[in-house]
């Protein structure tokens, strides 16, 4: 396995909110407004985001689409609620052979590796562009009422939250 920091130091990653490193790669210098013709945005943003060893990205949602592109590593496993707050998973990486996965607009997700002693490499697109105002992290409490209907979404609401 690579060494986890020539990687995090030859990209110059940052620590995230949710967990894991990034670096912002491109921001578009084009504008949009939202549906109510109110918010300035960058057309689209993306970014590259590591996850290692037991690290994960915490729940949370934002007000755009997001793709996630694997580069490198063991593949990462995506969780989410779909609209009938159902707990969906998406496996991205070279095994399964799924390159890329799309999270919807608004909704909880959170992501772990397969490979508890490994890590993974990946860009996430965002269109319109990210910003953090449009970022929540969600909170345990509110997640378990929300979506704890089933054991195994109580067990993914518990591991992939921060306390």
């Amino acid at each position: 396995m690579q060494d986890i920091q020539t990687i995090i130091d030859a990209l110059h990653l940052e620590p995230h909110p949710e967990g894991g490193f990034y670096r912002e790669m491109y921001r578009s210098e084009i504008a949009v407004k939202d549906l109510k013709g109110s918010a300035n945005k960058s057309a689209y943003t993306s970014i590259y985001y590591l996850l290692s060893g037991k690290d994960f990205s915490a729940w949370h949602r934002i007000k755009s689409d997001e793709t996630w592109y694997f580069h490198l590593g063991c593949d990462v496993l995506i969780y989410f609620f779909d609209e009938n707050k159902s707990l969906k998973t998406i496996q991205v990486g070279m095994t399964s052979k799924n390159l890329q996965a799309t999270i919807p607009a608004h909704t909880w997700f959170a992501a772990r590796l397969l490979n508890e002693v490994a890590f993974c490499l990946v860009s996430c697109a965002v269109a319109p562009g990210f910003e953090f105002d449009d970022f929540e992290i969600a909170e345990r409490e509110y997640l378990l009422k929300e979506f704890g209907a089933s054991a195994e979404s109580i067990q993914m609401i518990q591991a992939l939250t921060r306390k």
